[in-house]
């Protein structure tokens, strides 16, 4: 009985050592708390980069032009580059070590100047083995003759002999024999002769083909082969040389506007190097075939003016111009232009949009009067050919995700 009374007291006992069993309230807290953390961080992370690739400012671009004064007169515009005429690739005709160099890039050269010499040792060495062996096919030839001489003089003695009577022609014969033998040596003796005097000949050609001349008149326009390098016919050309008097402007003229450019027209280079010079051209020559990827035809563009400072390979623009550039005109430096529908009043400043790695910057700039009746002179502001934002929408805000309408 005291057993059963115990079991039960010990049933009703409180065990406040053991785990609780968690509520319902606090447990949905932990879940409300868990969903609000994985709300904000799509809110504040994933949802702006989302929105930003989704949903990015739909504009349209232009560009900061570079606008000459001869711009009223310009029927075509095109690139190209400016491309020597005159070049030679001075090779080796013969293979060997350069042991002289007389050039380096940028040295003026005439026609015929030595521009290197390669070794000459060996060759030299050759012709003089090779003279040797003519020395010695002559001196043959000497001794079969003096044979032959000899035996002309005893073929004299027995041909009075046997006309006499004292010999029989026996003898005479076997002399006559040996006087033709004689002769074929001598013969082969002075072939011998002949043919190593070509060898020589043929060496000393070779000697000579170790001095490279400059074949044309003109600049040099690479980096020549070191001392110690081995050239020859099938390696890499000894230097480069270009007539910069031959330099035209190769330019690729659309097929569909070849018929406003004229032979013999005026034009406008305006190189990238020197974007504020400006140079007097004319046209002189169509290229001989279209390009149809591009559907372009080269025009080649001639200078009118001096070329100081143009070289082989600079970026030009050239403008085919429906009048000749005046003195005056020409002296006047291009200017930058910035469209006026590309600007935009941000804090009583006038800025622009400068699109560059799909985000618009916005750039403080500086203008000056109008050109051309849509656009304003750039007095301070990016470089000529910048991609901007045209009609710049008023949320547009700096660092913003932008695309250009139409593009995917």
């Amino acid at each position: 009985m005291a057993d059963h009374l115990s079991q039960d007291l010990a049933s009703l006992r409180i065990q406040r050592d053991a785990p609780r069993a968690p509520r319902p309230i606090a447990r949905i807290a932990l879940v409300l708390a868990a969903l609000a953390g994985a709300g904000a961080a799509v809110y504040y992370v994933a949802l702006p980069k989302v929105t930003s690739q989704l949903f990015k400012s739909e504009v349209s671009l232009t560009e900061i032009a570079l606008i000459s004064p001869a711009q009223a007169s310009i029927t075509v515009t095109s690139t190209g580059y400016v491309v020597p005429q005159v070049i030679s690739k001075v090779g080796a005709k013969t293979s060997g070590r350069v042991a002289k160099m007389n050039v380096k890039e940028g040295d003026s050269v005439k026609a015929g100047d030595v521009i290197a010499v390669l070794e000459e040792s060996n060759q030299r060495s050759a012709i003089a083995a090779g003279v040797s062996r003519v020395q010695v096919a002559k001196a043959q030839a000497d001794t079969a003759r003096a044979n032959v001489a000899d035996m002309n003089q005893q073929i004299a003695r027995e041909k009075k002999l046997v006309e006499s009577g004292a010999i029989g022609r026996a003898s005479l014969e076997d002399l006559e024999a040996k006087q033709k033998s004689l002769l074929e040596q001598v013969s082969a003796a002075d072939a011998n002769s002949a043919a190593a005097q070509s060898e020589v000949n043929t060496l000393r050609t070779g000697l000579v083909d170790l001095t490279i001349l400059a074949p044309i008149a003109g600049t040099i326009v690479s980096k020549p082969v070191e001392v110690g390098e081995m050239v020859g016919p099938v390696s890499r050309e000894v230097a480069e040389i270009a007539d910069f008097k031959s330099l035209l402007v190769e330019t690729d003229v659309p097929e569909g506007r070849l018929h406003l450019v004229r032979i013999g027209g005026p034009c406008e280079i305006i190189l990238d190097a020197y974007p504020d010079k400006r140079f007097r051209g004319q046209a002189v020559e169509f290229g001989q075939r279209v390009n149809r990827s591009k559907a372009t035809v080269v025009v080649k563009v001639k200078f009118v003016d001096a070329m100081d400072g143009v070289l082989p390979d600079m970026a030009a623009r050239v403008s085919f111009l429906s009048q000749e550039l005046d003195a005056k005109s020409i002296k006047e430096p291009p200017k930058k232009v910035v469209p006026t529908s590309a600007l935009a009043d941000r804090a009583g400043a006038k800025v622009i949009f400068v699109v560059d790695g799909g985000k618009a910057h916005m750039t403080m700039v500086k203008v000056g009067g109008p050109v051309g009746g849509s656009g304003l002179e750039l007095v301070d502001g990016p470089e000529p050919g910048t991609k901007i934002v045209n009609s710049p929408p008023p949320d547009l805000v700096d660092g913003k995700d932008v695309k250009e309408k139409g593009s995917e």
